[in-house]
């Protein structure tokens, strides 16, 4: 897999690997943390996730500007993980939440976010930095033998960067496991069971008694909260085993035990992050040596130039960056659909997929799963078509004369871009007509339907396994093709600022991810997921407008 490559790409995929590890244990459970642990409802937890998630990426531009301005990304990347470590430590200590601490417990546990989210942003677009010039050299060095080897070279760049991909999804695949597996051992050591459903109805006992509702409710609501209440002592019998020292009796100490115990378990799953970020920053640090730094590259090789030559590197630069964001405008609306994953299709699958035997954290493993097995398939099919020459005759504006280039039949990275969003408009699609065809209502209106009738609506697990296919598939397309063609128009003294654009980009998408789960709350969940296709089909068809624009503008950089 690494032959050919680049030296370095395998210790700054590793340590990615276990960086994403880490993470992706913290990112499969947190909205459903915030939950079982606050009390909070879908929205509030969605938000809170929105704008984490917004902070890793918008951080990514800071550390991006920070390693730029010290000239030193290895010790940025080190500084970044050490940070995360810290958060994740915050993050693993075990304190039961009650009305007399939740005014510091969460605003501390949104401090330790912060650390994990400013950690992420020195490290994440600055490692990729880190391999966009180990190509830059590599290249160089392909140009001394040869047009045709330096050819070759070039062609490494995209694959290279989806190998990089591919190791990142390793620490997704198995991460999401982590959780479920320590939560469900700390149970079944104070001799309980897991439901999904419980934090919550425990958390409104805790808060409403018997009614399970608050002051003022309608009557419909008061009905509705003698339901939950009955679904409540009939959970609180079926999840405790013999040798538990819960009194299932006295449902308030039942509520508060079973989340201490419940939520415990998710706590110890931060500490298996905080080692995986121990084991990132030392693969990181014992492959530093053969890693390059950008910054000092760059002031090696710098010469002096004409005037002339000056202004047309400045139209070059100035182009390079309109294209740049007009890649990233794109991308925003990707990333606002595709990681809805954490937050409305991760709040889809709890509620309106039938996960009964299933953790709904063991979803967020598919995406990963399909990132790693399609990754060769489609490899190969780009390799395929790259093989296959085709001839094209491009008109010389200056002499007016015919020219006729050979080229491949690979599509370019921008049209691979447009293509992904096209793809992931068939996602939501797919998950519209299901939707329509069992008739879902909002969320909301759902969850006051009997617990009989509401299981019996849900769907078959087989609707995640197919819309994450479509979703990974679109990913595929875009996100690391996308970082691989921000490394080939990044000017160099500012690779890591560009980088962090990219992950600033997917910052924009993420502050809005709260949208999709309020969409998701007050509308026929059909018409939520026809929002996310307008879209993306949107999407596709502007990008398919500057596609031969940006083909120009990447050429112009080869």
């Amino acid at each position: 897999m690494f032959k050919n490559h680049p030296k370095g790409l395998l210790g700054a995929a590793l340590s990615n690997m276990g960086e994403r590890f880490g993470y992706y244990i913290m990112n499969a459970v947190l909205v459903l943390f915030l939950c079982s642990k606050f009390g909070l409802d879908g929205k509030q937890s969605s938000l809170i996730y929105s704008f984490f998630y917004s902070g890793i990426y918008i951080l990514s531009l800071v550390g991006g500007i920070i390693a730029d301005k010290l000239g030193n990304y290895k010790r940025t990347i080190t500084s970044g993980l050490i940070i995360m470590a810290s958060g994740y430590a915050m993050l693993s200590i075990p304190i039961l939440s009650t009305s007399d601490n939740i005014d510091w417990l969460l605003p501390f546990t949104c401090v330790a976010l912060f650390f994990i989210a400013f950690g992420n942003g020195l490290f994440k677009g600055n490692l990729q930095a880190i391999v966009g010039q180990m190509y830059d050299n590599f290249e160089k060095q392909a140009e001394k033998k040869g047009i045709e080897a330096l050819k070759k070279a070039e062609e490494k760049r995209n694959s290279g960067f989806q190998i990089f991909y591919v190791f990142i999804n390793i620490g997704g695949l198995i991460a999401p496991f982590v959780a479920p597996l320590l939560r469900g051992w700390w149970l079944g050591k104070n001799y309980l069971l897991y439901n999904s459903n419980l934090p919550e109805l425990c958390h409104k006992f805790l808060k409403f008694g018997k009614s399970m509702v608050g002051a003022g409710a309608s009557p419909e609501d008061i009905e509705n909260g003698i339901i939950q209440y009955e679904n409540l002592t009939k959970l609180s019998t079926d999840v405790t085993q013999v040798g538990a020292s819960v009194d299932t009796a006295n449902l308030t100490d039942f509520c508060s035990n079973y989340l201490d115990i419940f939520n415990t378990g998710v706590h110890y799953s931060f500490i298996a992050s905080v080692i995986a970020m121990l084991i990132s920053l030392f693969i990181f640090i014992s492959c530093k040596k053969i890693l390059p730094n950008p910054r000092k590259k760059e002031k090696l090789e710098s010469v002096n130039y004409t005037e002339e030559e000056k202004r047309k590197m400045a139209r070059e630069i100035k182009q390079r960056i309109y294209a740049l964001f007009a890649v990233l405008g794109i991308v925003v609306f990707f990333w606002f659909s595709f990681h809805q994953n954490g937050a409305s299709l991760s709040l889809f699958a709890k509620d309106f997929v039938d996960t009964s035997t299933v953790p709904p954290e063991i979803w967020q493993a598919i995406n990963p799963f399909f990132v790693i097995a399609l990754t060769p398939i489609i490899m190969l099919i780009f390799g395929r078509l790259r093989a296959k020459k085709k001839t094209i005759k491009i008109k010389n504006k200056k002499t007016g004369e015919i020219q006729k280039i050979i080229t491949n039949r690979e599509p370019s990275t921008p049209k691979k871009i447009a293509i992904g969003m096209g793809i992931a408009s068939l996602a939501f699609l797919f998950l519209a007509i299901i939707s329509h065809i069992n008739d879902y209502p909002s969320a909301e209106e759902f969850k006051t339907i009997g617990e009989t009738v509401r299981t019996g609506m849900k769907s078959s697990p087989w609707v995640l396994i197919v819309l994450y296919f479509f979703l990974t598939v679109a990913e595929l397309f875009i996100s690391p093709l996308g970082i691989a063609f921000v490394s080939k128009v990044a000017p160099k003294n500012i690779q890591g600022l560009c980088q962090g654009l990219w992950l600033g980009a997917t910052a924009v998408g993420n502050g809005a991810l709260w949208i999709g789960s309020a969409l998701y709350n007050k509308i026929p969940i059909e018409q939520c997921w026809l929002v996310f296709v307008i879209l993306c089909v949107a999407s596709m068809i502007v990008m398919l407008a500057m596609v031969k624009w940006l083909e120009r503008i990447t050429a112009d950089k080869k």
